[in-house]
């Protein structure tokens, strides 16, 4: 992004970068990184793309950045499949708290998990934020996760060599 597209992405999303319950995220292991940095990501492409569609980015790239707005704490009686359905639901009811929302952002937090979870998108930003969320958490789970597991099998395999001498 050029410096005037990202003065105006951080324009954006400022309050809720600042936001005392939205910095926790931070402290919320997301595939390899930190949920905040997720969330930006996601954030960011859904603004590039949705501002070259001519559609509704302001509000895209708000609702983005709160798509996966929760704490593992709140889901600690969920195994992990039901968490991986049920917490875009979780994610909405947080940021209704903390920002005003209207329905179209609702829709696009609450539907991000597209077709895994009950709600259907019903704009094209809840498409893109959709889409954007999937490739972000692909390019993370290459990049951090599976160089973190490759990392742990390599430092299992030096221990079994190792004690093998």
């Amino acid at each position: 992004m050029g410096l005037k597209e990202t003065y105006e992405f951080e324009s954006i999303i400022n309050d809720i970068t600042n936001h005392p319950k939205f910095l926790k995220l931070r402290q919320e292991l997301h595939h390899g990184i930190s949920r905040y940095e997720h969330s930006l990501r996601v954030a960011k492409m859904t603004y590039k793309i949705s501002k070259k569609m001519n559609l509704d980015y302001e509000r895209a790239t708000r609702a983005a950045l709160l798509h996966d707005f929760f704490l593992d704490e709140q889901t600690t009686e969920y195994n992990a499949r039901k968490t991986f359905k049920i917490h875009p639901l979780i994610a909405l009811e947080n940021a209704k708290k903390c920002f005003d929302l209207d329905q179209k952002q609702e829709n696009i937090i609450a539907s991000h998990m597209f077709p895994v979870c009950n709600t259907l998108p019903k704009y094209k930003e809840s498409y893109i934020v959709t889409l954007s969320d999937k490739l972000v958490a692909t390019h993370e789970m290459y990049r951090y996760k599976a160089a973190l597991m490759m990392g742990v099998y390599l430092i299992f395999l030096f221990n079994m060599i190792s004690i093998q001498k």
